[in-house]
């Protein structure tokens, strides 16, 4: 979609109506030489001064990928380490000393392993909890500390972070607009409407109640019928996101939609929230009767609202028949 013909005009809480144009948008194993030459892997000895636990990571930390290592646990005759899955990415060849690896496992090193408590990877972000070595990759997968990826879906962007960080990031480098209220009015404008190609765009991204929220909007093929879709990602984890409700209108010639939900956290992607159809979804043949004229152009008018709280049971939410 060219989105260069799209432009929006916004106003929050109160403020005027302006225009905004949318853009494209270890420490390694420790050995010692004996008089006779031999190598010796004293692993108690090792075990024994690794206290801190800054020290049992480093300890287990993978020379290749520095990932926490978990059995099975590989060393080269030297006694360099290496995890399984690194194993194979230097094609049996230890990356310290380029001596072939074989099929030798550090079982010490794995007993240690499995008696330790080591503190989630996301300590320096704020995680306080210590975890049994085999529990610690679990917890990492749903940490509430973890960053978050940005939510811009213009591109594949791989920027991560906390949510100031990502929100400056939307601002300074995706040009992303932002308001602050809990009111919106936009106004959608396509030339040439029936040219609908899979096209993504953020928006805008609002600030309210002390949160952040991206509201997306844009038009994709959904089967054979094309659709314009808009909806609000909460800009925090899932359970923050239940305290928020959202409101969707579009409408013209007497007629109007209505969609009424709770906002999906940005730890659900873009595409999810879009295939699971979690949001305000308009036919191209209606979006064109809410237009009016000769169908010739596209104008949609979106309005919404943000609420702190559950969704009124009593508002009625009308969704379009999809296989008409």
């Amino acid at each position: 979609m060219d989105l260069d013909s799209i432009e929006c005009v916004s106003y929050s809480d109160g403020m005027d109506e302006d225009e905004i144009h949318l853009h494209h948008h270890h420490s390694e194993f420790s050995s010692t030489k004996s008089r006779n030459g031999s190598t010796n892997h004293n692993i108690s000895m090792v075990s024994m001064a690794i206290a801190p636990a800054t020290s049992v990571h480093e300890l287990l930390e993978c020379p290749v990928c520095t990932n926490s290592m978990y059995p099975p646990i590989h060393q080269c005759h030297n006694g360099h380490t290496l995890c399984s899955t690194c194993k194979t990415r230097v094609h049996n060849r230890c990356p310290t000393c380029r001596q072939e690896l074989g099929d030798i496992r550090c079982l010490a090193l794995e007993k240690v392993a499995e008696s330790l408590e080591l503190p989630c990877k996301f300590y320096s972000l704020g995680c306080p909890e210590i975890f049994p070595y085999y529990s610690k990759l679990k917890h990492e997968t749903v940490c509430n500390f973890r960053p978050y990826s940005c939510p811009y879906a213009g591109s594949d962007c791989s920027v991560v972070g906390d949510i100031p960080f990502l929100v400056a990031h939307l601002r300074d480098d995706h040009k992303v607009d932002m308001h602050t209220g809990c009111t919106f009015n936009h106004r959608y404008v396509k030339s040439n409407p029936r040219e609908v190609e899979n096209a993504t765009w953020m928006l805008t991204v609002f600030h309210c109640f002390g949160q952040y929220f991206c509201l997306h909007f844009e038009a994709f093929q959904l089967g054979m019928a094309p659709v314009y879709m808009a909806f609000l990602r909460f800009m925090g984890d899932e359970n923050e996101a239940r305290n928020y409700s959202y409101s969707l209108e579009v409408g013209g010639n007497g007629r109007k939609l209505m969609w009424e939900g709770m906002p999906r956290s940005v730890r659900d992607s873009h595409r999810k929230v879009r295939d699971s159809h979690d949001g305000l979804i308009i036919q191209r043949n209606m979006a064109l009767f809410f237009s009016g004229g000769d169908k010739k152009e596209l104008k949609l008018r979106v309005t919404g609202r943000i609420w702190k709280g559950q969704q009124n049971s009593d508002v009625r939410v009308c969704i379009p028949n999809l296989c008409s």
